[in-house]
């Protein structure tokens, strides 16, 4: 079993598609790029779309490569990495909001969904990280 299933397994959250941290990521990356075509186009919005897509694509990409990590150390670590791309995203999508570029109800609706999906994608990482630490007596900063 891998890594991420396995510890959403312990946590009996696999049974709810809700709580599958990687088909959640997926949506995430997913409704992000099709939002990033709701942005008007300009030098500005432009830097921030690069960003963007880069960091929510790569919560997912991350979570990926900890599924097939060899050591609870490193799972942790690409678990880290991923809740810091979820952290960039989040940044990323409030600046949007800050600076109102998006004015469109519909728009902005999707865009706090953005915003708070990326919020709960933390959190949730962090729970993950946590447990498999106190599960496995790791003691390491990330």
């Amino acid at each position: 079993m891998t890594n991420v299933k396995y510890q959403m397994t312990n946590e009996s959250l696999m049974t709810n598609k809700k709580f599958n941290i990687q088909e959640r990521t997926l949506e995430f990356a997913a409704k992000t790029a099709k939002f990033i075509n709701l942005i008007p186009k300009n030098q500005v919005t432009i830097e921030y779309i690069k960003q963007l897509i880069r960091s929510s694509a790569s919560v997912g990409a991350n979570l990926e490569e900890a599924d097939g990590t060899l050591s609870k150390k490193d799972f942790i670590n690409k678990i880290a990495i991923a809740r810091r791309e979820a952290r960039e995203s989040k940044y990323w999508l409030d600046l949007i909001r800050k600076t109102e570029y998006i004015t469109n109800l519909t728009s902005r609706k999707d865009l706090d969904w953005l915003i708070n999906e990326s919020r709960e994608i933390m959190l949730i990482l962090s729970s993950i990280i946590n447990k498999t630490r106190a599960n496995n007596n790791i003691n390491c900063t990330n």
